[in-house]
């Protein structure tokens, strides 16, 4: 399978709702909004045949149109809420873009208007590694601070009382002895249609990392975009990502 071979869709998740920070894919880091980052990205990859927006909600669905996103259908009920099944999202996004465009698509990434400073290397790369290395799924990853490690990590029981998370914990005092692990960073994921659409997993299932240089800003709560404006000032000013 090579890139000429593939039709490729481009999905971006919006909910409506959104508890720490409200109405969160609509506000604005650097004037645009995350909805509006996601879409910038996808323009800058060629390779994408087909971008939709999956949304329950009317305002970010034209936010997302007037961005460049497609939105075939408002998304049921089932999936906006916190706790919304993201695989079961994804699929219906997926199943309601091939019904609109009467097209079948080979793979399908999912960029999280969450992760507004991606590089569109970075999402270039996800799928390269998918495709090139023969796998089912890949997934965009950051390594987790040592410091917040499970071997770092502490648990406190109901007398108050300290202890290690991990059985040999306390074994580990110096962290550069401490395995590498990483974190999940929404960057990007990317799946075949097979293993989305006939087996419902996404990174259960021969799912390739890529990991993505620099800090990751993910926004979950309101610091978090200001955190962003930060980094994306810091970035135009050319002292780093």
């Amino acid at each position: 399978m090579t890139w000429n071979d593939l039709s490729v869709l481009a999905v971006v998740p919006a909910r409506g709702g959104s508890k720490g920070v409200p109405r969160k894919n609509l506000r604005e880091v650097g004037g645009l909004s995350l909805i509006g980052w996601a879409a910038k990205t996808i323009a800058e990859l060629p390779w994408v045949d087909r971008a939709v927006l999956s949304t329950d909600d009317e305002e970010m669905a034209e936010e997302g149109r007037r961005r460049g996103l497609d939105v075939p259908s408002l998304h049921p009920a089932e999936f906006a809420t916190d706790m919304a099944d993201s695989v079961g999202m994804w699929r219906h996004a997926w199943l309601e873009a091939e019904k609109h465009y009467n097209t079948r698509f080979d793979i399908s990434i999912l960029l999280q208007p969450t992760t507004p400073l991606r590089r569109a290397e970075d999402v270039t790369r996800t799928v390269q590694a998918m495709v090139d290395g023969g796998h089912r799924a890949a997934a965009s990853v950051s390594a987790v601070p040592g410091h917040f490690t499970p071997h770092k990590c502490l648990t406190v029981d109901d007398n108050g009382v300290i202890g290690f998370f991990m059985d040999d914990g306390a074994q580990y005092a110096n962290r550069q002895k401490i395995p590498d692990y990483y974190h999940r960073n929404g960057v990007c994921y990317a799946v075949t249609r097979e293993t989305l659409i006939d087996h419902g997993h996404i990174v259960e299932e021969d799912c390739v990392a890529v990991a993505v240089d620099g800090f990751v800003v993910n926004i979950d709560e309101p610091f978090e975009l200001e955190l962003a404006e930060f980094m994306l000032a810091r970035e135009k000013s050319g002292t780093g990502k």
